[in-house]
């Protein structure tokens, strides 16, 4: 959902969805001749121009595709009826995108159950959250709607505990520290992420140093909310961007094999059909360990 402000009053739609989305031109005029794209929850056209405090809603375009099932093996942490803990590889993509149909953890997914929930369109069956591509670490699976719609409401109200490790530069001197700081899309590139007044959500990440190095630092980070590259945002922006961030870290990637250096390590929730609380947690993965090692070492 966005809320329009004077700055960006009477642009036209398209043009500012343009600016504020990862989504081309032409994908946007699909979403609105769709009605995917809603103001004050009417149809508009692509040339309507926009008002103060106009909300504007958008629904992911359903593609018509078929997702293969494909026999790669999941590091499944737990799983009954009603869910899947999945510990996801650096390097898997989610689900399935344009350009990116195959080799994905719902591709993986799909060959392992046929009961996966159906809340996020065809192409995201089951996922309840994401994780960035390079990101790894421990996701949930929801194998119905009733138990997707219980997980994801529980993200919403706080009430799931996600914590990651991250390997950052520079040494952060206090222990602790809250990062209170809202993000939104980055006006001059609409793949990124910033820390922004304009069109933002309100992003809170707390960090805990863990071990300090030479020159970087090992620390734990506690998700308040869930916003895109939330954690590589409010890091970079704090001035301790994550080791390898190839989008968010400004320096030069010491291994071109292996993504940023950020794991989710913990996941924490209470279950939505037996009430039971129910956590998990996943050691690094061995590249990023030995990567860490040669920090501890100098």
């Amino acid at each position: 959902m966005l809320i329009i402000t004077d700055k960006d009053e009477n642009k036209r739609i398209d043009k500012y969805l343009v600016e504020q989305t990862e989504y081309t031109r032409s994908k946007i005029q699909k979403m609105i001749d769709n009605q995917n794209i809603l103001v004050n929850g009417q149809s508009i056209k692509a040339n309507y121009l926009l008002k103060k405090q106009d909300v504007i809603s958008l629904e992911e375009l359903t593609e018509d595709v078929d997702i293969e099932p494909e026999n790669i093996p999941l590091d499944i942490y737990y799983e009954d009826d009603d869910l899947i803990v999945v510990n996801k590889p650096s390097g898997m993509v989610v689900h399935p995108a344009p350009g990116n149909y195959t080799s994905t953890l719902v591709n993986a997914l799909l060959y392992h159950t046929r009961n996966l929930s159906t809340v996020n369109t065809n192409v995201r069956p089951g996922i309840v959250h994401r994780l960035d591509a390079d990101t790894s670490g421990l996701l949930l699976v929801a194998k119905n709607d009733k138990v997707h719609n219980l997980l994801a409401n529980a993200i919403q109200k706080k009430e799931v505990v996600r914590e990651y490790i991250a390997l950052v530069y520079g040494v952060i001197r206090e222990d602790t520290a809250t990062i209170d700081a809202p993000i939104g899309r980055d006006r001059n590139n609409r793949k990124k992420m910033c820390v922004t007044k304009d069109n933002s959500k309100m992003a809170v990440t707390h960090i805990r140093v863990l071990e300090r190095y030479k020159d970087t630092t090992l620390i734990r980070c506690r998700l308040e909310t869930g916003r895109t590259h939330q954690i590589r945002v409010h890091l970079s922006y704090i001035g301790h961007p994550i080791v390898n961030d190839p989008v968010y870290g400004h320096r030069k990637l010491i291994d071109e094999t292996f993504g940023q250096m950020l794991h989710a390590e913990k996941i924490g929730f209470v279950h939505p059909i037996t009430k039971e609380y129910m956590e998990f947690v996943a050691p690094l993965p061995d590249k990023f360990d030995k990567i860490l090692q040669k920090y501890k070492d100098n």
